[in-house]
């Protein structure tokens, strides 16, 4: 029996003698598949062309990205903190040295994803740190791995460390949901959920970044407001060199309004 992993997506699937049939979240229209169709691999396969590098964005903050890139290409985030690590967000790719790595660091004490795009091998991490890992209940249905460690949180605001809260936006998924990290000016870390653009001054909000689907206006300032309530000076997105280091949170006002107001019509200066 073998765990096969999407190549498109990432996406584990549980045991079973044959890849599965089909991949429902590449199936999702917020994703898609490939021209050639489906292809599957294991994290075994996985290991032999791909390893994960490392690299410090900020102090007590890591990145770890497999290279050459796989699947969507996101990385995975790090967080230290004095009560134990956070894993925000996971890389398909968990190998002997990745896990020696973060044992190096401190272990982890969760796993926070912020929404299936990312779920990857999330069952994978939390049975080998032996740690809760925290999917919203909104995207249950996602789910394609059921696994014990899995811990479904409901409602808006979820605390999974004494400086990390969870806090669930919407808009790219029902259950989409950024992390707030409360140390010093604090920082948001935002998958995308809201992505950070390549000038780091913006943010932008789609239901779809591959396909090009918009969400609604309302729902940008919706998610705007959530965050305004915070106290953050940076945001850490889903992809290499995608962070705001500073005014963040201005950061995130004048982009909110900017969609806003172009999905309302804005003409051409």
């Amino acid at each position: 029996m073998t765990r096969f992993v999407c190549t498109a997506c990432g996406t584990q699937y549980p045991d079973s003698e044959a890849p599965p049939d089909r991949c429902p979240i590449c199936e999702d229209e917020r994703q898609f598949v490939p021209p050639g169709g489906q292809s599957w691999t294991t994290l075994d396969r996985l290991g032999v062309g791909h390893s994960n590098a490392w690299r410090a964005i900020a102090p007590d903050l890591f990145a770890v990205q497999t290279f050459p890139a796989f699947a969507i290409g996101q990385r995975a985030l790090l967080v230290r903190t004095p009560a134990g690590n956070l894993l925000w967000d996971c890389v398909a790719l968990l190998d002997g040295a990745t896990e020696a790595l973060v044992r190096a660091l401190g272990g982890l004490a969760a796993v926070a994803i912020s929404h299936p795009h990312y779920y990857t091998t999330m069952a994978e991490w939390g049975r080998a740190f032996g740690v809760p890992v925290w999917p919203h209940a909104d995207d249950r249905t996602h789910v394609v791995r059921p696994d014990p460690c899995l811990r479904f949180w409901e409602g808006e605001t979820r605390p999974v460390l004494p400086e990390v809260a969870l806090h669930r936006l919407g808009g790219h998924f029902a259950g989409a949901t950024v992390a707030h990290w409360a140390r010093g000016p604090g920082a948001l870390l935002v998958g995308d959920v809201m992505q950070v653009l390549p000038d780091r001054k913006h943010l932008g909000f789609m239901r779809s970044y591959p396909c090009l689907i918009p969400l609604p206006p309302d729902t940008v300032r919706h998610m705007a407001a959530r965050c305004a309530a915070l106290e953050f000076d940076a945001i850490h997105g889903a992809f290499a060199d995608r962070d705001i280091m500073a005014d963040g949170k201005a950061a995130l006002g004048r982009s909110a309004e900017r969609y806003c107001a172009w999905a309302a019509g804005m003409r051409e200066p």
